[in-house]
């Protein structure tokens, strides 16, 4: 398996749904607009490609120098388990930089993976949910 991981290269939307969906996160897929928006307006994204598959992808929103918010890793089903959602979280962490903490709303089934990467659950999170 050789897997790239890249900076610059930016999926289309389409890719990204159907990784979304292969990795069941859930994400507004069936808005391809929505979609597509969420990648526009984020200014950090690692992806991971195994040729010209999308493999993996650290979707995030940063200031650069206090926080990183973490706001989607998807890691396509077949190639879970394989250290490239642990890859991304570093390759994320290495671009802010020290002086910035990387932080995310975890999905139900992904709260016992964090810890094991490195995150440190918090009780002090507050959220308004979204209307749709």
């Amino acid at each position: 398996m050789d897997i790239k991981y890249s900076f610059e290269k930016r999926p289309n939307a389409d890719a990204i749904i159907e990784l979304y969906d292969n990795a069941g996160l859930p994400r507004p897929t069936h808005d391809k607009e929505r979609i597509q928006k969420m990648f526009d307006n984020s200014n950090l994204i690692v992806t991971a490609w195994d040729g010209d598959l999308l493999i993996g992808v650290s979707r995030c929103i940063t200031d650069w120098v206090w926080s990183c918010y973490l706001a989607d890793l998807a890691i396509r089903k077949e190639y879970q388990k394989d250290g490239i959602g642990k890859k991304l979280i570093n390759l994320t962490k290495e671009k802010v930089g020290e002086q910035s903490m990387v932080l995310l709303l975890s999905v139900p089934t992904a709260l016992e993976y964090y810890p094991k990467v490195g995150f440190k659950k918090q009780e002090s999170s507050f959220i308004i949910n979204r209307e749709e």
